[in-house]
């Protein structure tokens, strides 16, 4: 019996997204340095990444490293279209779609051999429809496991395709730097680096009982299974995200606790709407904080009851962004955000009016229904009108 060498996953991941749909959609900017957002990067394509511009990285910072960039503002209708546009072709190639964000997504293609090929044609075939249809680069890795998969798109960017045989995988694997590893971030990778740990073979090799002591059992189980390539988790259709959140960059200038109170008003509507559309409800608050030394803190808050109502949200996060306060105020903040989880998706239990105050939910749904009518803009708070709005980034369905 002839036994396939290629695993059924593919990662099919676009390429500097943002900046890729504006070089396709204005011809002067392609193989130029773009960045799209002034203020903070929100993407950077591949001639401005050469010279050490990130994401996320301050605008001013991206503009010394790259003095000839063409700096765009973002257009997020554009990228949410574009996005739209290649799931759909991700949909017609499998049905076995799972989205991780609006520029990648999963694909098991194993039942499709007889009618489409193998994994590597079907892929080489996937690449041709995003760049005939959308007119975008994206980046496939094909692999047995979803973690080899990313890993192999990762590796293969931009504009790539790498398979990595059953028998080759270790061998590929092996040699990549400790942070090809999910969950290795700036922390992890500090200590392993400390301690001489440079490879993804040299966490393979460790006994897993000496991960543990170092890491924590669940960090060093989890890094030893990877360095192994064992990641037994299938591509899983219709999955919905488990948290859902929102953020706005401030700059490095000083912020009143007032200012932030706005802001956070601003993102618990943001929220509270999206919560409503989704027909979800949440129990946990969880306030992120940037300080102006770029470290990070969170804070959250589990209420008694699931809620889809803003006031209940904005209630929580303004307790939590007073309890935090001090620490703003002695470190700065370059960025605050709010994410909702510990989710509810049962009946939300209705409460009787026994008091005489305002129908809350009706007023959710007034401005939830003037939203969807005329656009985000359409209503707001009076304090968030002395600040410039910010876009709201596209997403995939909660």
């Amino acid at each position: 019996m002839f036994v396939l060498n290629e695993g059924p996953i593919l990662h099919a991941d676009l390429d500097a997204f943002y900046a890729s749909v504006e070089q396709r959609d204005d011809p002067a900017l392609r193989g130029r340095p773009v960045i799209v957002g002034a203020g903070v990067v929100l993407a950077a394509s591949y001639e401005a990444k050469a010279r050490g511009v990130r994401t996320a990285m301050g605008g001013r910072q991206a503009r010394r490293l790259c003095p000839d960039a063409i700096v765009v503002q973002p257009r997020m209708a554009a990228y949410s279209a574009a996005s739209k546009a290649v799931f759909e072709v991700f949909r017609d190639t499998t049905p076995l779609v799972e989205g991780i964000s609006i520029d990648e997504a999963f694909l098991d293609v194993g039942g499709l051999r007889k009618i489409a090929g193998p994994p590597r044609q079907i892929a080489a075939t996937l690449r041709a429809e995003v760049a005939r249809r959308v007119g975008l680069p994206i980046t496939v890795g094909v692999a047995r496991t979803k973690f080899l998969a990313k890993v192999a798109s990762g590796v293969a960017k931009p504009d790539g395709l790498l398979v990595v045989p059953h028998d080759a995988e270790l061998a590929f694997l092996h040699p990549l730097p400790v942070e090809r590893l999910w969950g290795v971030g700036v922390v992890t990778s500090g200590k392993l680096r400390a301690l001489g740990i440079t490879t993804v073979g040299e966490v393979a090799a460790f006994d897993v009982r000496e991960l543990v002591s170092m890491l924590g059992a669940g960090s060093g189980r989890h890094l030893h299974a990877l360095a192994h390539n064992r990641d037994p988790r299938r591509v899983r259709v219709g999955q919905r995200r488990r948290s859902m959140g929102a953020q706005r960059a401030l700059g490095s200038r000083r912020r009143s606790l007032a200012e932030l109170d706005e802001f956070t008003a601003g993102l618990a509507d943001r929220l509270g709407r999206r919560l409503r559309a989704a027909d979800r409800a949440c129990r946990t608050v969880t306030l992120r904080l940037r300080f102006a030394d770029f470290t990070r803190a969170t804070r959250s808050h589990t209420v008694p009851k699931p809620t889809n109502g803003t006031e209940v949200v904005l209630a929580t996060a303004r307790g939590l962004l007073a309890a935090a306060w001090p620490m703003i105020a002695d470190r700065g903040i370059t960025l605050i955000g709010l994410s909702l989880s510990n989710f509810d998706d049962d009946a939300i239990q209705l409460e009787l009016p026994f008091d005489d105050g305002p129908d809350r939910a009706a007023l959710d749904s007034t401005l939830d229904s003037l939203r969807g009518r005329f656009g985000s803009a359409a209503i707001t708070r009076a304090a968030l009108l002395r600040h410039t709005p910010q876009d709201e980034m596209p997403i995939l369905p909660d």
